[in-house]
């Protein structure tokens, strides 16, 4: 018997097709049944967030309810609590010793590379450098 090909429909984003493509390469790589990764189904419940539970379900060959139920639980932790994620992040100030130094290397995917040498006294804004040479057009 002829083994079945998944038919995907033609007007499938492409972030959905990578996710089919991985779910069907872990569907035929088992070996026994065993459950989804857990990557998998965070992957499913982010696009049936964007796409809605029942076309990414039937796309990717899912159990609705499932989906819809990882679904409900994406963004909660373990016990079910929403995930904090940070939006500030507070760098305290350090003013190292003057005989310090510190160096930084940055490389430009262009392959355009920079290289920051600072010895003892005042500090470089290291940050406004850092975005200039990323903004940068190499």
């Amino acid at each position: 018997m002829e083994a079945r090909k998944p038919v995907t429909p033609p007007r499938v984003p492409a972030e959905v097709r990578d996710v089919l493509r991985r779910l069907e390469g872990w569907r035929r790589g088992r070996k026994h049944r065993i459950p989804i990764p857990e990557v998998l189904w965070r992957s499913a419940a982010t696009l049936a967030r964007q796409h809605g539970v029942s076309r990414i379900a039937k796309v990717l060959r899912l159990d609705y309810y499932v989906l819809k139920e990882r679904l409900d639980t994406l963004g909660r932790d373990r016990r079910g609590r929403p995930e904090v994620k940070a939006s500030f992040v507070e760098v305290p100030s350090f003013t190292p010793p003057p005989d310090s130094e510190c160096i930084v290397e940055l490389e430009h995917p262009s392959g355009a590379r920079m290289r920051i040498h600072v010895k003892g006294g005042p500090r470089a804004d290291l940050g406004a450098l850092s975005r200039i040479f990323w903004s940068a057009e190499a």
